[in-house]
């Protein structure tokens, strides 16, 4: 079966402009970084699962992305990570949402997945969990970073919250055009022909409540069955709650015989948009084949492949 990774780092008004040269190197070295990383489990033989864990960390770790590292502030000025995992070949899946103080919240899910028998956990028992399993912890120094402060700082006194740049207001949207969704994933085909998926997110800035979005839920922002496909999604984890998007994408091909792109497609740039949604996905199958889908003006995005293939890229 020919290996195939793809990643993003997240989806939104990214278009030339916005971005210096040197913004464009950053992301371009962070891409590259976890392309490598995850690229390497797969060229030496190893699961779909890991390659996926071993790309996402890299993004986790970088500040540049909004998960791990460079999650943005909630309402009360904390860091609560989502994350999600799921393995193609058995649809064993892991994931936690609102964790706080998890270096790697991605390896959390696969703690879950592997060891707690359960699918799900959230807050303070996934980080009793994860101190069970003597997961590496961070203080909450390791995720201040001056720019995600200084987003927040600017707004945490309304009612607003941001998807990384973009206002919206509970009662209705203030669009702001400079905005990105900062979410990250990754999918996989291994030698064996088997795939995994996922995602790994800070979620909004000043986000109230608790509120827990896409990027955890199976079969919104995460999904994997080797009869279909591997999914991570990144957008308004609101609309990808309510559209079932990474299932629905499964969906169409597994019953209405769709290829990996246009149920991509038909998802990301017709249904989604009808219902005001926007975000994108990458996508895998069992061949190899490999999707990227978004309806924003661009997505961080990268994919290798054993065939030499190899794309970077971030604008539409």
């Amino acid at each position: 079966m020919p290996i195939t990774l793809v990643i993003h780092g997240g989806a939104g008004n990214i278009h030339p402009g916005m971005m210096t040269k040197e913004q464009e190197v950053e992301y371009h070295e962070g891409l590259s970084a976890a392309l490598n990383a995850g690229y390497a489990v797969l060229k030496s033989g190893g699961v779909s699962i890991d390659a996926v864990v071993a790309a996402i960390t890299v993004l986790e770790d970088n500040p540049i992305f909004n998960a791990g590292r460079g999650a943005v502030f909630t309402k009360k000025g904390l860091h609560e990570m989502d994350a999600a995992l799921m393995d193609g070949k058995t649809l064993s899946a892991g994931a936690v949402a609102g964790v706080r103080n998890i270096k790697n919240p991605i390896t959390l899910a696969k703690e879950v997945m592997m060891h707690s028998g359960h699918v799900f956990l959230s807050g303070k028992g996934a980080g009793e969990f994860a101190i069970s399993r003597g997961m590496e912890l961070a203080p909450d120094e390791y995720f201040f970073n001056k720019m995600r402060y200084d987003q927040w700082v600017e707004i945490r006194d309304s009612d607003f919250y941001q998807l990384d740049h973009k206002e919206d207001n509970l009662k209705g949207t203030a669009p702001n055009p400079d905005y990105k969704f900062g979410t990250v994933g990754a999918v996989a085909c291994d030698a064996h022909g088997n795939i995994a998926g996922g995602t790994s997110t800070g979620g909004m800035t000043n986000k109230r409540f608790g509120r827990i979005g896409d990027s955890p839920v199976v079969g919104a922002g995460t999904y994997a069955n080797n009869n279909t496909c591997a999914i991570s999604c990144t957008g308004h984890g609101e609309f990808f709650l309510r559209a079932v998007v990474a299932y629905d994408v499964s969906c169409l091909m597994e019953y209405k015989g769709l290829s990996l792109q246009a149920a991509c497609d038909t998802v990301i740039k017709d249904k989604l948009v009808k219902m005001g949604g926007e975000g994108g996905l990458i996508a895998v199958d069992a061949q190899g084949n490999h999707s990227f889908s978004f309806n924003s003006a661009g997505m961080y995005r990268a994919m290798r492949n054993e065939q030499g293939r190899e794309e970077i890229a971030f604008y539409g």
